[in-house]
């Protein structure tokens, strides 16, 4: 076949005077053919036919009419569907080898006389205005921290004009995890942006009212920093493309530097995000022309930080529990009828009563979830150890696999007293330490030995006696021993 690329040279020979046997051997053509493009003086792109007929009967002619008025009333149709449905209408007519030809001729009636696409329009950036944030899913890289599979999301925060960009690792979309991811972002930054623009996050977004306003927390966290708040509209993500494209391309980094690490364990949580942040950091040493175009118009920074928590009261239940954003936690059971105030932050609620802080508890992901922790419960289940097994929160009580496994060999041998037996151990939990006592259980179980409180107890008792003082001492070195050592050398030097 005859390219547009010999047919150039052939041209160019020709202006040199050559023979066109000559000329037909250069170009690597029989000598018919040369002739025939000299004498037409056109390229074979030039000459090539458009194709507008037909080589074989159409297979949908008959069809054909009822098709596209499915694909006038409904637009995301797809070819397979229909393909599907004229076969069950039409048995042994159509045969799959001919779902690609109704495919193609779908793909050209919705170019040619289908209803018109949506039209995205490119925005011009300025220095200085906006920023946008959203949070992102970080599972699919398959992060560990000391072998357990990490499951986190990542605030993600950027300058839309300079592509500067920071991030706070948070396990939910909240407005703690919001607030405390932008208010990071400003203040690593140093400076704060006119207007914040987010999808639809019932963080942030009212989505129940008829006017759908921000939330009076998202509101009040704007007005600290004087920033104007944007929101997409329903079922728009593109409009908030910026962040849209930064999630991508930053997971996309920071799994080829995973791959070039060659392991995707990290020692902490601390570790991976130093890991996270030094992406950043590489990131935005690219930027750093067009930030400084941003700093200038920048705003300053407010004079401290707004609180990122929100407050309940709760009255704590005859089960020493509270419900708190739809989750409930145990608390320690001096409170039982009390009104306690529950701050709930990002990861953490502190429990105070009054004015006195009583705890922190691990803040629970999701809704409906319950988090019991044995120390709050277990002086009332020594006393009551018939409650244990029908206990509606039973499986918060094992704190560990070990302990799990030991009630388990509990319940295999001794049915009658496991229950009771278990909980002695998990008192003993409480009361000498959890490590010192899964340490115990991990030595049982893998020696095959009773288990047992007494050997539990037994085990931990040897434990406490070989236990590393909290406070090692150093003596004060004397630093004369080493004048007396460098006087002595000079004197054997004479």
């Amino acid at each position: 076949m005859v390219t547009d690329k010999q047919v150039k040279k052939l041209f160019k020979l020709r202006s040199l005077g050559m023979k066109k046997s000559e000329i037909a051997d250069k170009t690597n053509m029989d000598v018919k053919t040369a002739r025939k493009y000299m004498k037409a003086g056109k390229l074979p792109s030039q000459l090539k036919m458009d194709h507008n007929w037909r080589t074989r009967p159409d297979p949908f002619k008959a069809e054909w009419e009822d098709i596209t008025d499915l694909l006038k009333n409904n637009s995301g149709l797809q070819a397979k569907t229909i393909f599907e449905d004229l076969q069950r209408k039409n048995p042994r007519k159509f045969q799959d080898g001919q779902l690609r030809t109704l495919q193609r001729r779908i793909k050209f009636w919705r170019a040619t006389d289908g209803p018109a696409k949506e039209i995205y329009f490119e925005q011009e950036h300025k220095p200085g205005i906006l920023c946008a944030s959203d949070f992102t899913d970080m599972n699919n890289l398959n992060v560990t921290i000391c072998g357990q599979l990490f499951k986190h999301k990542l605030y993600h925060f950027v300058l839309t004009y300079s592509n500067w960009e920071a991030g706070t690792v948070c396990f939910s979309e909240s407005f703690e995890s919001l607030s405390t991811g932008l208010q990071n972002a400003l203040w690593e930054l140093g400076r704060v942006p006119r207007e914040h623009r987010t999808d639809r996050l019932s963080a942030a977004v009212n989505n129940l009212s008829a006017i759908d306003d921000f939330t009076p927390k998202y509101e009040q966290l704007l007005c600290h920093y004087n920033i104007k708040g944007q929101k997409t509209q329903p079922n728009s993500p593109h409009e908030n493309g910026d962040i849209e494209q930064r999630h991508y391309r930053y997971k996309n980094a920071i799994d080829q530097a995973l791959m070039m690490r060659g392991s995707r364990d990290f020692d902490s949580r601390k570790d991976y995000e130093d890991f996270l942040q030094n992406k950043f950091n590489q990131l935005n040493s690219n930027r750093v022309e067009k930030l400084k175009d941003e700093m200038k118009i920048l705003k300053e920074l407010p004079g401290k930080k707004l609180e990122d928590f929100n407050d309940y009261t709760a009255t704590v239940s005859k089960f020493s529990t509270i419900r708190v954003s739809k989750n409930t936690y145990s608390v320690t059971s001096n409170l039982i009828g009390e009104r306690i105030k529950a701050r709930l932050h990002a990861e953490k609620i502190d429990i105070y009563y009054g004015a006195k802080f009583i705890e922190s508890l691990p803040r629970l992901i999701g809704n409906g979830n319950h988090k019991i922790q044995y120390r709050h419960v277990i002086d009332s289940l020594i006393r009551k150890p018939g409650a244990f097994e029908n206990y509606k929160y039973k499986s918060d009580l094992f704190p560990t696999v070990h302990f799990r496994i030991a009630y388990d060999i509990l319940k295999e041998r001794s049915p009658g007293r496991a229950n009771k037996e278990y909980l002695k151990i998990l008192y003993i939990a409480a009361k000498k330490g959890e490590e010192l006592a899964n340490n115990a259980l991990k030595k049982l179980i893998e020696t095959d030995d009773f288990i047992s409180s007494e050997n539990v107890e037994e085990i931990v008792k040897e434990g406490d006696a070989y236990d590393i003082p909290s406070a090692v001492k150093i003596p004060k070195v004397d630093l004369k021993m080493y004048d007396e050592l460098l006087s002595f050398g000079k004197e054997a030097a004479i």
